[in-house]
């Protein structure tokens, strides 16, 4: 088990969930859990896969796929990350498709 924080929001996950946020609403494996205000999430900790209709940091890991419509700040990423906007991350498992500037440290 494992917790993460979406603005401000803690909840207590497994280490490998899917975390989807899609017109203000946030999901964690298929449940709903909030709704969310502007454009940006930010999550604290580690995640399986995200998918989300904006832009988004993970001060953590993501062990699949990024989904986002807008740009992506994450640490590593095991899978691929198709971005609207910009992408800033580690290490990538997969390819980068980003609608903006790509780095990767």
């Amino acid at each position: 088990m494992g917790t993460i924080v979406i603005n401000g929001i803690k909840t207590i996950v497994d280490r490998c969930c899917s975390v989807i946020v899609d017109n203000n609403i946030i999901s964690i494996n298929g449940k709903k859990i909030c709704g969310c205000e502007g454009k940006e999430v930010t999550i604290e900790g580690d995640v399986g896969s995200l998918k989300c209709t904006g832009n988004v940091k993970v001060h953590g890991n993501v062990t699949g796929n990024i989904d986002a419509g807008g740009s992506v700040q994450c640490n590593n990423v095991g899978g691929e990350v198709d971005s609207g906007g910009s992408v800033r991350c580690s290490k990538v498992g997969g390819s980068i498709d980003a609608g903006g500037s790509v780095s990767v440290r």
